[in-house]
């Protein structure tokens, strides 16, 4: 009797302590899963920054391979004025796109502009979670990303447009006046282009596609170069008056090679960074596939731009091969994120081809484009855009207006822009600083001082 009631109450607590393990549960579980949650999206969160701000990294170090191609592309009297232009590029984009061009481009888009307010910061809860409000992190965390790292991510964008006209009308412009076509490019003129498509404005509702900047970075820099060409003209002795062609060859085949490299490498954090997450595992093989189009493109750039070099050029030509690696990575740009790899080799190699025949009918225009950055950026642009909907599922129709309203804007606002500056402040130097060189000329300083420059017969330039 005592052992049936002693079971009797072992089963009694028994079924008490189930009963309330399971409430326990029950009301615990949603803070739980809560809790769960809040670290799976704060991996997330970390993961997104952090790839965010490498890529971009990554994209900054594209500023170092320019300066070699260009320094190396220009004559060794103009070679220090490059470097000083490049990293004045840098400086004045970062400056420009953090104090208006951000703003304009991301901030409250509405069709075609965003917000014209000046500044850009860390959101309000990040501020917060930064001043010691741990309660500030969910909020921080359904972000997705921290707001710095993509500023800093979009800034080195601009960067890289303004990067492209500078080696197109190397040795005769102006530092200053550079620099000011620089400042007006970098903060209003490419961020109303990001806002129609990136920032959610006009194009993009339209269904435009351009994954990482073939027509909005690369097309938008060829243009505001083929404007300044047209406005500033080639340079002293550059087209004779029988019709003949001042050779002009790299000055340093090295360190345009090693700039080709650098770009490449930077290549990988500008495409790749576009994914624009790195939470998830559908991210990382998107990425993964991205990255690999991208050498694949690059590399089929090189081979076809060689092998069509001799037919076109008339010999085997480096400058075209390196320029073929350039042409294959802004052909795949717009659409990087192809699953048929194959895809990639077609685009770049077509790139390259583009790229070699646009160097040639510009020397026929008698257009002085010193690093063939026309070709390059703006021919192969294009091109990419219009294959992202060969390839890439974007609508032929849709990227034609985008490529058309891109065009027409980048290169009539650059070309008032660049016609402004000449008429106010004065573009070209002298020909006496064209002739003896910008470095010794405007900077009183030379790139190898070492060498003794002789003069260079002119002929009928006057």
């Amino acid at each position: 009797m005592e052992l049936a009631q002693r079971n009797r109450v072992f089963t009694k607590s028994g079924i008490a302590a189930v009963v309330v393990l399971t409430l326990g549960l029950l009301f615990l579980r949603p803070l739980v899963v809560h809790a769960a949650g809040l670290v799976e999206g704060e991996t997330q969160f970390v993961l997104n920054t952090f790839a965010f701000l490498v890529w971009g990294a990554l994209v900054m170090w594209m500023c170092a391979g320019f300066t070699m191609l260009e320094s190396g592309a220009v004559r060794t009297k103009n070679a220090s004025m490059i470097c000083l232009k490049n990293i004045g590029i840098y400086s004045i984009a970062g400056l420009a796109y953090f104090i208006l061009g951000y703003n304009l481009m991301y901030v409250d888009v509405g069709g075609f502009i965003g917000r014209f307010t000046i500044f850009y910061g860390s959101s309000t809860s990040e501020l917060a979670l930064l001043g010691g409000a741990a309660g500030a992190a969910p909020e921080v965390v359904s972000n997705g990303f921290a707001v710095m790292s993509d500023w800093f991510f979009q800034m080195v964008f601009v960067a890289t447009t303004a990067s492209i006209v500078s080696g197109a009308i190397a040795e005769r412009v102006k530092m200053w006046s550079f620099f000011l076509f620089t400042l007006i490019l970098t903060a209003v003129l490419y961020p109303i282009i990001g806002a129609w498509t990136w920032g959610g404005g006009w194009l993009s509702e339209m269904g435009f596609v351009d994954f990482a900047g073939s027509t909005i970075v690369h097309s938008t820099g060829g243009w505001a170069a083929l404007a300044g060409l047209i406005v500033i003209g080639p340079r002293l002795g550059k087209f004779r008056k029988d019709g003949s062609v001042k050779p002009t060859p790299p000055s340093n085949v090295l360190v345009v090679t090693l700039g080709v490299f650098i770009l490449w490498l930077g290549w990988f954090g500008f495409n790749g960074g576009s994914q624009l997450a790195l939470g998830s595992a559908l991210d990382a093989v998107a990425m993964s596939n991205v990255l690999v189009n991208t050498n694949l493109a690059a590399a089929a750039g090189v081979v076809a731009a060689l092998a069509v070099s001799r037919p076109l050029l008339g010999n085997m030509d480096l400058f075209a091969g390196l320029n073929g690696a350039i042409a294959g990575l802004v052909s795949i740009t717009a659409g990087p994120n192809v699953n048929d790899h194959w895809w990639a080799i077609i685009i770049g190699a077509i790139g390259g081809v583009l790229c070699t025949a646009g160097i040639k009918w510009l020397t026929q225009l008698k257009i002085d484009d010193v690093v063939g950055a026309v070709p390059a950026h703006l021919l192969c642009g294009i091109w990419g855009t219009l294959a992202a909907s060969i390839a890439a599922g974007a609508q032929l129709g849709v990227q034609i207006v985008g490529i058309l309203a891109v065009g027409a804007f980048a290169f009539i606002a650059s070309y008032i822009v660049w016609r402004l500056i000449d008429m106010t402040v004065g573009l070209r130097v002298s020909k006496q600083v064209e002739r003896m060189g910008q470095d010794s000329g405007e900077l009183g300083i030379e790139a190898y001082p070492e060498f003794v420059l002789m003069p260079e017969e002119f002929g009928d330039e006057d």
